[in-house]
């Protein structure tokens, strides 16, 4: 594409290392859709005839078929996917192919081909993560009556609805579905017509190539055009703030999983054995999906890594935004699928669950409530049930089994009404603040829940 001004043949090694046609040969279609629209801003110019478009696109979408068909032969010698679909095209079509390439760089063309790309597969992600919400609004719905301990510092605090744990990784993924929305706006720029870096002298209407790929608006500088690549590390902070969600959620399962909590148990279909140790049931999927998020904020570190240091404008640095890309693509679609299929099939052991929290230091904030509405100052009332707790612990009597006398030496505050305070359902029923887990609110929650999913399912 350069032998004008070269004399000599690029070396084999050169040509292997700078290649990137093994990798981004993924984006042929966005190519060949960014390459049909600039033929129409062509024939706008007067650069090509109607003809020669129809040859463009006849040619272009044999090409396709034959990519698609596993027919393609893609060329390391002619470096990426831009190249080896216009020698493809020019092969096929002769000299229309040939001046597809007028007034556009591969520059540009790679910016928006990445664009193109970026904004489909956000539109996947979106849909894998209300997938997943529904998967886990599901399991909610389905069992509206568990009761867990909710842990700080993984040491039992205070009851709550199962459903309202789940629910709290709604809004965690709702967030995620909130970021892509908003990168969103910001990939769905064109950026076309840019050239190198300083446009062409044979100026285009970047309108009607705007139009016909569905972008609602054009980049306004030329030269930060094809450098930006804000969007991908948006978008890859985006992906990993989602694995980071989605790797927590793991580690819940995980821990659930246990002989030693028994909360939830997993279908056979998504766990594994041992090699060695015929009983296990190991939960892999929830364990690959916390190992992977690494993966994603190291694709994310890598891309902010190449472009912190780049002088204006494209650079051959920017080839390198590809492959962390793909790669986070790839692994955060998958892994929200899969986690989506295993908590549909996931089955919660309630009886475990009320055993858990049939453990009455649960309530020892409820007792603290206790006090202050019986006028004691709150630090008066926490060291009460400190000092209770210690007692409680010291006789090897649970709080039900105390007698009222002996809550009397703590606080003459306690009165025979303090043992309904121990009840579960009673101390579910209280905790009716906005956000708080009781039956009522959580069951408002999961009908606006299910409203939003249904009207939501796609960006």
């Amino acid at each position: 594409m350069w032998k004008g001004r070269f004399q000599t043949e690029t070396s084999n090694l050169v040509q292997r290392y700078g290649e990137s046609i093994s990798y981004d040969w993924r984006l042929y279609a966005y190519d060949i859709e960014g390459s049909i629209a600039h033929a129409a801003a062509l024939v706008d110019a007067g650069i090509l005839t109607k003809a020669e478009e129809k040859a463009i696109i006849r040619g272009l979408r044999e090409i396709k078929r034959e990519i698609e068909a596993g027919e393609f032969r893609f060329k390391t010698s002619l470096e990426d996917v831009h190249m080896n679909i216009e020698r493809a095209l020019t092969e096929k079509i002769g000299a229309p192919g040939a001046k597809l390439h007028t007034a556009r760089s591969r520059n540009d063309q790679v910016a928006l081909d990445i664009r193109l790309y970026c904004r489909a597969e956000s539109q996947a992600i979106f849909q894998r993560l209300t997938t997943l919400q529904n998967a886990l609004l599901t399991l909610a719905i389905n069992h509206p009556e568990a009761v867990v301990p909710g842990y700080t510092h993984l040491q039992r605090g205070q009851p709550v609805l199962f459903a309202h744990h789940l629910l709290a990784y709604l809004e965690m993924l709702e967030r995620d579905k909130q970021r892509i929305r908003d990168c969103y706006q910001r990939i769905n720029v064109m950026p076309l017509g840019s050239g190198a870096l300083a446009g062409s002298t044979i100026v285009l209407n970047r309108k009607i190539v705007a139009e016909k790929l569905g972008f609602p608006a054009l980049t306004q500088n030329s030269m930060d055009a094809v450098s930006d690549r804000d969007f991908v590390a948006e978008l890859l902070f985006v992906i990993a703030m989602a694995g980071v969600h989605l790797s927590r959620l793991s580690e819940d399962v995980i821990l659930w999983a246990t002989a030693e909590f028994g909360f939830i148990e997993l279908s056979d279909a998504h766990t594994t054995g041992s090699s060695l140790m015929p009983q296990k049931k190991n939960p892999d999927v929830a364990e690959l999906t916390r190992g992977k998020t690494g993966r994603l904020i190291g694709n994310l570190v890598s891309l902010l890594t190449t472009i912190k240091g780049l002088p204006m404008t494209y650079n051959r640095d920017l080839q390198e935004d590809k492959e962390p890309l793909f790669d986070s693509i790839d692994q955060i679609k998958l892994a929200l699928e899969v986690f989506a299929e295993m908590m549909a099939a996931a089955k919660i052991r309630e009886n475990r669950t009320l055993e858990a929290t049939s453990d009455p230091f649960l309530l020892a904030t409820d007792l603290a409530d206790y006090l202050v509405l019986k006028g004691v100052p709150f630090r008066d009332a926490h060291e009460v049930m400190g000092k209770l707790t210690a007692y409680s612990l010291t006789e090897k009597r649970n709080f039900p089994d105390l007698t009222l006398e002996e809550y009397k030496q703590f606080s003459r505050a306690f009165e025979p009404d303090l043992f309904k305070v121990l009840d579960l359902k009673t101390a579910l029923k209280a905790r009716k603040a906005i956000g708080a887990p009781s039956p009522a609110n959580v069951g408002s929650q999961i009908t606006r829940w299910q409203k939003r999913l249904h009207a939501a399912s796609a960006m």
